[in-house]
């Protein structure tokens, strides 16, 4: 998805401006971190964008802009995950036929996705979508966004319902998905830090920080990095062997990290940090 424009964006709830002219563009590409406390207008943002709530102001999308409901075309291109999970009362099989059928979801892509996460479709594909669990319900929603071939990803705090180990998943599928264009909020900075190139903060409906993260160290800069393990783990010992990592005696790793996936890479550490005795890190160039 090209350029996204917002100009002059005000959305009033009794009076009360909840977006007070904002105006923000975003480029194709862009992966931003919206932060802000509650009642920031993140949300409400988000449906101005979606095109569900009218405001005064414009939204351009790849063109100028305007206050109307989003047209269809352009809401095919664009992957949601609202914060609350809408009371949906059809059966979960039902929700996943219709993510095929209507948003173009790759069913085996779905399958896949959900494993990783920790659910399975098939278990569940009877039961009402809105009497599952919170984390079944997020789960399911991030899976289904996931799936598409959308342009730009939208997600509203969506990890808050999940547990830690799907929580895992969800951030490392999200990094390979280097595709899309993302907007997401969330009051875990330090979660998804490595995942963007943008922060932009917002207080009170009005932009107070915008933020590039800029990625100063060169191409061809490496970290070395030793790891030492309590004890070995199985799923942090594969994903060491992901990123490279090999071990003469099942507790100490060695590899080498790209400068410009630190941050990442220290994510997946922070996930394990009980295990870890000992980490050593040292910059060099090839």
């Amino acid at each position: 998805m090209g350029m996204i424009a917002i100009d002059g964006l005000t959305k009033r709830f009794e009076r009360r401006a909840v977006l007070d002219e904002l105006t923000l563009s975003l480029a194709a590409g862009d992966r931003v971190a919206l932060i802000g406390s509650n009642g920031a207008g993140k949300t409400t943002l988000f449906r101005c964008l979606l095109g569900q709530y009218r405001f005064q102001g414009t939204v351009g999308f790849d063109g100028p802009g305007n206050g109307r409901r989003r047209d269809t075309a352009t809401l095919a291109r664009i992957a949601f995950v609202p914060q609350l999970p809408p009371p949906l009362r059809m059966p979960v099989g039902e929700l996943l036929k219709f993510a095929v059928n209507g948003t173009g979801a790759d069913r085996a892509c779905m399958d896949d996705i959900a494993a990783k996460m920790g659910i399975d479709l098939a278990e569940i594909r009877r039961r009402p979508f809105y009497r599952l669990s919170g984390g079944q319900k997020q789960k399911i929603l991030v899976t289904i966004a996931l799936a598409r071939q959308a342009e730009l990803m939208i997600f509203d705090e969506p990890a808050a319902n999940l547990d830690p180990a799907a929580r895992a998943v969800f951030i490392d599928l999200l990094a390979e998905r280097k595709d899309a264009s993302m907007l997401i909020a969330s009051h875990r900075l330090e979660e998804v830090a490595s995942l963007v190139n943008r922060v932009i903060e917002l207080d009170r409906g009005k932009v107070v920080l915008d933020d590039s993260v800029v990625d100063r160290l060169k191409a061809g800069v490496f970290r070395n990095c030793r790891i030492g393990l309590a004890e070995p783990h199985p799923t942090f010992i594969t994903a060491l062997t992901d990123w490279g990592f090999a071990s003469d005696n099942g507790t100490m790793y060695a590899g080498r990290i790209p400068a410009g996936d630190t941050l990442r890479f220290l994510g997946l550490l922070s996930r394990y940090a009980s295990l870890v005795e000992h980490l050593s890190l040292d910059t060099g160039e090839v």
